[in-house]
């Protein structure tokens, strides 16, 4: 395991309670621990994103974190092995972990690491839509927790969508058909054609993933109306455009507004000089190397279509206690995490 100022970054970052909408504080303190690690610059950008910038080379490797989580504080706290706190997962240990390796890798000639704790991940990416026309790397690592042994190469998309059904006002006597009546059948609709899409995949990554996340309805006096709230995990094979269209036909008679952002789902390329270098990097740690494809959403679906270029999704911590009240992450983790990605970083900067 590291020596315990080793984990300086983790535990001060994780010490600095983010929730999106709040990130500034933890933003300034990151800025200020890159700094001080040497790295050539460090700034927060103009949306408000803590940028670190090791190197001087024309070619880019962008390590994107999150340094936003979910509201809800949890006391920090080391109990053994293991770190306590907010972020500590999800995903302040990857962030913390790309500025840890980065600072040990130090300048490669010709190169640039160019690392970002992100804004708004938890809501609307707002942070990954700002830096995505900023930079126009050569690799791409992407921060979020699955595991030091395991290299994610897919998220799902996502759209989020309001349907409403509207009815005259009709007495309840009359056995008309009611606005909430009427928006279930909806719904029972729209479930069938997703049962029947996912008939034949066998793996979840495959699959529309549906959620009802909400219904209200009312009434004034001459129209009764009732709204349902809907999101779908969408499969590389769906884009959010498909999805909308497809909802529009089923759902017959009623009103379909998108909400939100939709984000098309994103698979990477296995057969990479980065992926390899990753693997060589966990098997130089003791470890055997896993492929994960993930059900979530993340700022890989952002940045990974308009850059182009080689991109994976690593990071130490358990996805399992995302948005968790025991969020932690274990420290020796951590430190085999931050080993392999400085092992994967000195042979992709290092010509392969």
């Amino acid at each position: 395991m590291m020596n315990d100022e080793n984990f300086d970054t983790l535990i001060g970052l994780v010490s600095h309670y983010s929730p999106s909408g709040r990130e500034r504080g933890a933003v300034e303190w990151l800025v200020a621990r890159m700094k001080s690690l040497g790295y050539d610059d460090a700034f927060v950008d103009e949306a408000g994103n803590a940028v670190g910038i090791l190197g001087r080379g024309a070619r880019q490797i962008v390590l994107l974190g999150h340094i936003d989580t979910v509201p809800g504080e949890i006391k920090v706290a080391q109990v053994g092995g293991v770190l306590y706190g907010r972020g500590a997962a999800d995903a302040k240990g990857p962030l913390a972990c790309f500025v840890d390796a980065v600072a040990q890798v130090g300048a490669k000639d010709g190169w640039q690491f160019i690392v970002i704790g992100a804004v708004e991940e938890e809501r609307d990416s707002e942070g990954a839509r700002f830096v995505v026309n900023q930079y126009t790397p050569d690799f791409a690592i992407i921060g979020e927790p699955n595991q030091w042994d395991r290299v994610a190469l897919g998220y799902k998309g996502s759209a989020w969508a309001n349907v409403t059904v509207k009815r005259g006002q009709a007495h309840t006597a009359s056995g008309e058909e009611t606005a909430a009546e009427a928006a279930v059948e909806v719904w029972l609709k729209i479930k069938a054609y997703v049962e029947a899409y996912n008939a034949d995949k066998q793996k979840v990554f495959d699959k529309l993933l549906l959620t009802l996340r909400g219904m209200e309805s009312d009434s004034n006096d001459f129209e009764q109306w009732a709204k349902l709230k809907i999101g779908v995990r969408l499969p590389v094979e769906v884009s959010p455009e498909d999805w909308y269209a497809r909802l529009k036909e089923t759902a017959t008679g009623a009103v379909v507004e998108p909400a939100g952002f939709p984000v098309p789902a994103w698979k990477c390329g296995k057969n990479s000089s980065l992926v390899r270098c990753f693997l060589n990097g966990i098997r130089s740690q003791g470890g055997e190397p896993r492929f994960v494809y993930k059900t979530g959403t993340a700022d890989l679906n952002i940045v990974a279509p308009v850059w182009g270029c080689p991109a994976v999704v690593y990071g130490p911590g358990d996805s399992s206690l995302d948005h968790t009240p025991n969020e932690h992450i274990e420290l020796e983790e951590y430190a085999k995490a931050a080993q392999v990605l400085s092992a994967a970083l000195e042979r992709l900067s290092g010509g392969l």
